[in-house]
């Protein structure tokens, strides 16, 4: 990092007095002589808030500094109620670099000595700027000589160099705020700048966001809920993305929508099952589901289908992770405020020593006035925040594999609200969780799960009757002890197994009579060991 850019930073830090956001008490010694040094850096905005003037500050450093700024306002756990609203305003407002660069950028991506070569058209004026990346129009030429509507995408010039410095001096403040700070096992600054360092270097590489674009348009290929536009591979690279062109109406345009008499209650309950489905049955969802990126068809109004967009951040959940929440939206569907606070301790998301009691009566006390109200008034994004707060008690630290996951739902139900006022997230939600818990731990489940073996199983069974024999063998010569007998249980048992998974080839091969005959030795062979036992 240039001395210059340094001193920039720490001048518009300390002119807008957020130093003064760190007690006092914490500062070292050398750090009070530092800021003593500094004496012409005085706060010149005094009277603004200290969420205000956070804000201001993070606009005046730039594009690294609004992103990180907008990804700790959905941070609700991490930041005080009226810094992360303050931080909700931050905007993108970034002038586009030049049209003629832009061309040259594109055409030494794909080693073309014109954008012709390729683009029978292509506009200068971009249609799109944002603090990474800008997007142009054009038409491309394709392998059939057909033209086809596109949209380019170009990372900014130099951006690395910058984005680079910034996150490195991000890394330093966050060690000494980690020292500091008597929150800082709870906050983690450090992880936290280390995860949005990630976020923010995956967005510049276009190749995962053309792919994650490809993704999800394969997870809802014939759906009349989500389209994703599609993505031209060979035209892109790192750098420079190619991808279809959309005509849709933008989502926060309602004026539009009406106009054209969408079903808005459909269109709002559309968005919250697109977003359940992304998480539960795809494990991969959209995670920056804001109204900038998201727009609606405009053919069929009365069967609305939105239309995502700039998939560069895209969130994953473990099956553990997809079990805890689902259990844990019915218990609050629910008000099983016990449920909740067991199902925290087994997830590990707060301490295993944290008493149930107490954390059920503290959930309690934050949700039960909220339901008070009728379902459709209450919004699940305010019951989120007052969560948030009341574990910070019970020590509940940052879970950075949810991070995305709680961002996406409070841009999803503002989007809906939004939409359409009246609507009932719980009881459009709710459904399609029950059923998706009942899918996990159900017959079907446990079928999945065995026809995903079958390759091992089939590789195994040959071996079985040897493993058998080898064991029994082994018997006498590990516990002499035993009584003679006494393996007779363990002979069935394992018939049993084989006989099962007999039972299931044969079922899925659809011999149903088969499947009946082994699944009834499989059960008596089991009743037989039990007794046996």
């Amino acid at each position: 990092m240039s001395t210059a850019r340094l001193y920039n930073i720490t001048k518009t830090l300390l002119s807008y007095g957020l130093d003064e956001l760190i007690p006092k008490h914490k500062v070292p010694w050398f750090g009070k002589v530092a800021r003593g040094s500094l004496f012409w850096l005085r706060n010149q905005h005094k009277e603004k808030p200290a969420g205000l003037r956070l804000r201001l500050a993070l606009q005046e450093l730039g594009p690294v500094w609004i992103k990180f700024g907008q990804m700790l306002s959905t941070r609700r756990d991490l930041l005080p109620h009226d810094i992360a609203l303050e931080l909700a305003f931050l905007q993108d407002q970034v002038q586009p670099f030049e049209g003629e660069l832009a061309q040259k950028i594109i055409e030494k991506a794909l080693e073309i000595n014109d954008i012709s070569e390729l683009f029978s058209e292509f506009s200068q004026t971009p249609l799109a700027s944002a603090s990474i990346a800008q997007v142009h129009t054009a038409k491309l030429i394709d392998e059939q000589s057909i033209e086809q509507d596109v949209v380019i995408k170009v990372i900014r010039p130099n951006i690395y160099e910058q984005i680079n410095a910034d996150l490195a001096l991000m890394e330093k403040l966050a060690k000494v705020l980690a020292k500091v700070h008597n929150e800082s096992k709870r906050l983690r600054p450090v992880e936290v700048v280390k995860e949005y360092k990630k976020t923010l270097l995956d967005e510049l590489d276009l190749m995962r966001e053309g792919a994650n674009g490809i993704q999800l348009k394969r997870n809802f290929e014939g759906s009349d809920s989500l389209y994703i536009p599609a993505v031209y591979s060979d035209y892109s690279r790192s750098n420079v993305l190619v991808m279809e062109r959309i005509y849709g109406i933008p989502v926060s345009d309602t004026v539009a929508l009406m106009a054209q008499n969408t079903n808005m209650k459909l269109l709002a309950e559309r968005g919250v099952e697109v977003f359940f489905t992304q998480v539960f049955r795809d494990s991969f969802f959209h995670a920056d589901m804001h109204p900038g990126n998201i727009f609606v068809s405009r053919e069929h109004p009365e069967n609305p289908m939105y239309i995502g967009i700039d998939c560069g951040i895209v969130g994953t959940l473990s099956k553990e992770d997809k079990r805890y929440l689902a259990e844990n939206f019915i218990a609050f569907f629910n008000r099983d405020y016990r449920q909740v606070a067991q199902l925290h301790v087994d997830s590990g998301w707060v301490p295993p020593d944290t008493s149930i009691e107490e954390f059920e009566f503290a959930i309690r006390t934050v949700c039960e006035p909220i339901f008070n109200k009728p379902l459709a008034e209450i919004s699940f994004g305010h019951v989120l925040v007052n969560l948030f707060n009341t574990a910070r008690r019970f020590n509940m630290q940052v879970q950075p594999q949810l991070v995305l996951l709680q961002k996406t739902l409070l841009y999803v139900e503002g989007l809906g609200r939004q939409l359409y006022p009246q609507l009932d997230l719980w009881k459009t939600a709710k459904p399609f969780l029950e059923d998706w818990v009942k899918q996990q731990v159900g017959p079907l489940s446990v079928l999945k799960q065995m026809y995903a073996n079958l390759p091992f199983w089939a590789e195994k069974m040959p071996e079985l009757p040897d493993l058998i024999y080898q064991n029994l063998k082994r018997a006498p010569h590990i516990q002499p002890q035993e009584q003679k007998g006494s393996h007779k249980p363990l002979i069935l048992s394992l018939f049993g197994s084989a006989t099962m998974i007999m039972a299931t080839l044969c079922y899925l091969q659809h011999d149903l009579i088969a499947a009946s005959l082994a699944i009834s030795l499989s059960a008596i062979s089991f009743i037989a060991a039990w007794r046996s036992a």
